[in-house]
């Protein structure tokens, strides 16, 4: 991508990518990606509606030895991206912040990659809205837009009540309806009017 073609692209930080049907990589099928950091130089998400079944946000703590308060905020453990599966992010709501390590996506969201925001959360004084992303989704330069231009994503505004529901398996369907799109309507093929 040349410097002109750079200029013309609309960056996506803090917005959903929806995976369309027929995408080709099994591991983002049906995936809602929140968008962290988009630019010239490529792009990082979380996605965010692949809870993993068999981890609990109180054995990961357990076993980085974080001791749980009673009052500790429960979070849910996602599968975020097929890089660095052993590397954690948080996503959050944007009252919490630590001097250095918080990310500001955007007025809605901040997301912080450090041991210290589980320690908060295991002591009860982390963000208000939280979910744990095991590894992240990452393209390098163009990569995003060609797949966007491919057919192989939908782009939505990231709802703060969609991003964080309690229900991780209607995230995909309820970021869908939030453009007007019904899931039974999609098609796999792309088209050029």
């Amino acid at each position: 991508m040349n410097d002109t073609q750079a200029e013309h692209i609309d960056y996506l930080d803090g917005k959903l990518l929806i995976a369309m049907p027929g995408m080709g990589d099994k591991r983002f099928e049906h995936s809602v990606v929140f968008m962290c950091a988009h630019s010239a130089d490529g792009a990082m998400g979380l996605i965010v509606n692949k809870p993993m079944a068999d981890l609990k946000s109180k054995d990961l703590l357990e076993q980085l030895d974080i001791k749980l308060a009673p009052n500790s905020k429960s979070i849910d453990v996602h599968f975020g991206g097929p890089v660095e599966h052993g590397r954690g992010f948080v996503l959050h709501s944007p009252e919490y912040a630590l001097d250095g390590s918080t990310m500001n996506i955007c007025d809605q969201f901040g997301m912080t990659a450090t041991i210290e925001v589980l320690k908060d959360l295991a002591a009860g004084e982390g963000p208000d809205h939280s979910l744990l992303a095991l590894g992240y989704a990452g393209w390098g330069p163009g990569q995003l837009e060609t797949e966007i231009q491919s057919n192989g994503w939908l782009i939505c505004d990231a709802a703060f009540n969609l991003v964080f529901a309690d229900t991780q398996t209607n995230k995909w369907d309820a970021a869908l309806s939030s453009i007007g799109v019904d899931p039974k309507l999609l098609s796999a093929e792309g088209g050029r009017a």
